[in-house]
């Protein structure tokens, strides 16, 4: 895990290009972003403005550069518009962890799409990171992203309280885990 990403690892599934999100996405990081629903749970207000999709991808650029995360825009193979993201971030590289996140536009819900994504992030976390543990922390109303995690293989470890000061409040968060042995 202590290796540099010298050069952004693009991963390729079936359906799925997920590469690095450049200042050129922004339009297509606007379109989904300022969806209420894609931002539900997401812990930000729905972006209004070009320069709210350019903050975005500057923290993409700025976890990678500190080495606390790496963020992966999900594309279609057969077209190169992000239609989300998904990735690590809060890394700790002296144990090994890390959470992961991940958002899609509504028109690609119940695709597969964001299972398909997630699969091809935990198996380069677990091989070329050499990460031990994934965490995802998912508010209990977000049922849809409880059921994509489990279907992962992610176990629910417990509730954490007031976890997550965002949009003005306090929220709960779910803890889960997925564990290299277990994956």
């Amino acid at each position: 895990m202590t290796k540099d990403i010298e050069i952004f690892p693009v991963l390729e599934t079936n359906r799925l290009v997920l590469r690095k999100v450049e200042k050129g996405d922004a339009n297509s990081i606007l379109k989904y972003m300022s969806d209420k629903e894609v931002m539900k749970y997401y812990g930000l207000e729905p972006f209004k403005t070009i320069s709210d999709a350019l903050s975005e991808i500057s923290w993409y650029q700025s976890i990678l550069n500190e080495k606390t995360g790496i963020r992966w825009g999900i594309t279609l193979k057969e077209e190169d518009e992000v239609i989300g993201s998904c990735g690590f971030l809060n890394m700790i590289s002296q144990h090994y962890r890390t959470e992961i996140g991940y958002e899609l536009s509504k028109s690609y819900w119940g695709k597969g799409i964001a299972s398909e994504a997630l699969e091809a992030v935990i198996r380069y976390g677990f091989e070329h990171l050499k990460l031990q543990r994934i965490e995802a922390l998912i508010e209990p109303p977000n049922t849809p992203s409880q059921k994509l995690a489990e279907k992962q293989g992610f176990i629910r470890e417990g509730l954490l309280r007031n976890y997550e000061f965002a949009c003005g409040k306090f929220y709960d968060l779910y803890m889960y885990s997925l564990l290299k042995q277990d994956f």
